[in-house]
């Protein structure tokens, strides 16, 4: 009912007002005077909207149209230590921004190198994969979306690597298709579609149609955002540690800055989703 109310009071707003945004006396008041992140989850094998870490809309289609706005410039790399169970929160124990060596702000990493890392072998991890995952960082633009939101989707390694079938490419086998033939991925809608054969959430990629000039100046303004520079670095704030208070026997944690998103009227993100 509040999303409802709230969208019928927004289409009363005069059109000066209504391009103007939040001002930043009520993004302070709402404690979140510099935006969040938004993230598209594929688990499940299903799209879901995170904000600010909660799940605000889940969509029942099986593909969804993005403009792929940028991407990470290396593959990234995680290792959680011990297996995922639902519902709880795990901390990564290691992660690289490159691929090649942990970022200096691991704790404590596993190794010096992430080619050298016992969890690099294939069958360290389920069956013959590897127990530290490859994955990428997207940043994308949902089409027909009039706020031109920045979305940011990590995209495990079963839907980057391989060579798919004609139209179902994973990620880097669908750049190369479009770059070879002069076609930039920024400049084309992409069709992004789970694969219903995988046990795992995967996703596939094909071409819909070249973007509109409209869509293209948005493009441009947008690669340049730091919602866009953001959505496609890993930052992983390590988790607390403790440490020996000096006139204390009792150990206390030291202060950590948290990383975590802060929602951007979710509400409205999630009637819109809906509605899409």
């Amino acid at each position: 009912m509040a999303s409802k109310e709230l969208a019928i009071f927004k289409k009363g707003m005069p059109d000066y007002l209504k391009t103007q945004g939040l001002d930043e006396a009520t993004k302070n008041l709402m404690g979140k005077a510099s935006g969040g992140m938004k993230r598209i989850s594929i688990k499940g094998s299903a799209f879901r909207m995170i904000v600010n870490g909660e799940e605000t809309a889940v969509s029942e289609d099986r593909s969804q149209e993005w403009i792929i706005i940028s991407v990470a410039p290396d593959l990234q790399r995680v290792f959680f230590d011990g297996s995922y169970q639902e519902g709880k929160p795990m901390s990564p124990r290691c992660w690289s921004s490159n691929s090649k060596v942990p970022d200096e702000n691991v704790p404590d990493p596993v190794s010096k190198t992430c080619n050298d890392c016992p969890n690099n072998i294939k069958g360290s991890g389920q069956g013959e994969g590897r127990a530290c995952r490859f994955s990428r960082r997207v940043a994308v633009m949902l089409t027909n979306d009039p706020t031109n939101t920045i979305y940011q989707v990590v995209l495990p390694g079963t839907s980057l690597f391989g060579k798919g079938e004609h139209y179902k490419w994973p990620l880097d086998q669908y750049a190369k298709y479009l770059g070879t033939n002069g076609v930039s991925i920024s400049h084309v809608v992409t069709k992004a579609s789970f694969d219903i054969k995988s046990p795992t959430p995967k996703l596939t990629f094909a071409p819909v149609r070249e973007v509109s000039k409209a869509e293209y100046d948005v493009i441009v303004k947008q690669y340049e955002s730091e919602d866009t520079k953001k959505a496609i670095q890993l930052n992983i704030a390590p988790p607390p540690v403790k440490e020996e208070a000096k006139d204390s026997d009792e150990p206390v944690v030291k202060a950590t800055k948290e990383t975590v998103d802060t929602p951007d009227s979710a509400a409205d993100i999630a009637k819109k989703w809906a509605n899409d």
